[in-house]
């Protein structure tokens, strides 16, 4: 099987392989989100059963429990079993964990259902991501990953969107918009080929021997931590923000929407530029922009008492954040061997939903001691720190490679 770049002849966006990985990456923000409009029906639905607060709550966060959770084993079979078969088989678990809610009779049922959502999203996302390194390498690699995230930004902005109109009819009918996956798997099946197995001869030097980085190990583990530091950072956006502008004397529900909004727009906007900068910065200036844009962005919001600054916090924390996260993507599959992009892929996917998961464990704390100021004051310290960090010269060992 020849690779993507080698027989295309159209835009990256236009190849049908592309695309069916760029559907895939849509749904991964379908999974958490998708239900969050109709939470206040489903408790009212099942408001006989008396942990219904508690288990309402839980059904946005439980797939990402289930993903930091499996996403690593996920990554070793990868390796082993092939990339297509667990992406098809993913999103049939997906289309169906998904729409369980439907007709599962309690709140119970509903959050087992979506702890299985987490697994399919695992196998998605751990497919989807070794895929785009097996296809791809070089420019095409980065203009997909960065296309992965305007996916990923765009999606939910349509799902959410869905879910809000869904709820209003039946709280159960937002479970009903994971059905649409169904609908992108006739063109996986179609378009995602298997790439070849590697194999050495017995007794011969492996041909793949200078694939990948000789301490690919450590600076992939460097590479994680980052990752999970900064989507713990980013978190805050979704599961404090609410709270935030409750104390600053807006309708949190309206406001809410407006700036989540803000936020995915500006991402999905950003992503789109990100080959084209990465061109002229580098991967260490695209770090040291995306983590100073999120740091002028909490910053801002700190000090938030009127509107446009929230807006203009919003759009510059969701902009930084989608110019950081596809060089996550592009530098991990740079870094491992190619027969270790599966685990590197898992163990990346992993990272992402430990941050999130973590966010609001180390946040709240903050939050009851200090206040929303000292948590927001206190993350752009940390992201300028981070910015500043990129441009050093021992950064170069990780920020700097390219296979």
């Amino acid at each position: 099987m020849e690779s993507l770049a080698a027989t295309r002849k159209r835009p990256i966006w236009q190849e049908p392989r592309a695309v069916a990985l760029l559907l895939a990456a849509s749904l991964t923000t379908m999974a958490n989100a998708t239900i969050s409009p109709a939470l206040p029906g489903i408790e009212r639905l099942f408001a006989d059963d008396p942990n219904a607060a508690l288990l309402t709550r839980l059904l946005v966060p439980a797939p990402s429990l289930s993903v930091a959770l499996f996403a690593p084993l996920a990554g070793f079979a990868a390796d082993r079993i092939g990339r297509r078969a667990m992406l098809l088989a993913g999103v049939v678990l997906f289309v169906i964990a998904g729409c369980a809610g439907l007709v599962l009779p309690d709140l119970r049922w509903i959050f087992a259902s979506r702890l299985v959502l987490g697994v399919a999203v695992a196998l998605i996302m751990t497919a989807q991501t070794a895929l785009i390194g097996d296809y791809l390498s070089g420019d095409d690699r980065n203009a997909l990953t960065g296309l992965q995230i305007s996916a990923r930004n765009f999606g939910g902005l349509v799902f959410i969107s869905l879910a809000g109109w869904a709820a209003a009819l039946s709280p159960r009918l937002p479970f009903a918009i994971y059905g649409l996956a169904a609908v992108f798997l006739p063109l996986m099946w179609l378009a995602i080929v298997e790439p070849p197995r590697i194999s050495v001869a017995p007794g011969a030097m492996p041909a793949t021997r200078h694939d990948g980085h000789p301490s690919w190990r450590s600076l992939l583990a460097a590479l994680v931590l980052l990752q999970g530091l900064t989507n713990m950072i980013f978190f805050l956006m979704p599961t404090q923000i609410a709270f935030f502008l409750e104390t600053q004397g807006y309708e949190s529900a309206v406001m809410t929407g407006t700036v989540l909004g803000l936020l995915m727009i500006s991402g999905g906007c950003s992503a789109l530029l990100y080959r084209r900068v990465q061109r002229r910065v580098g991967s260490a200036g695209i770090f040291a922009a995306g983590y100073a844009a999120m740091a002028l962005g909490f910053l801002l919001l700190s000090g938030a008492a009127s509107i446009p600054p929230l807006f203009a916090a919003s759009l510059l924390i969701g902009a930084g954040y989608a110019l950081v996260s596809p060089s996550f993507v592009a530098m991990a599959l740079d870094l491992a061997p190619r027969r270790r992009r599966g685990m590197a892929a898992g163990i990346l996917t992993a990272s992402i939903f430990i941050g999130q998961f973590c966010s609001p464990l180390a946040s709240t704390p903050v939050i009851a001691a200090q206040g929303y100021g000292t948590l927001f004051r206190g993350s752009a310290c940390l992201l300028a720190v981070m910015a500043l960090a990129a441009l050093v010269p021992w950064a170069g060992r990780l920020f700097g490679h390219r296979s």
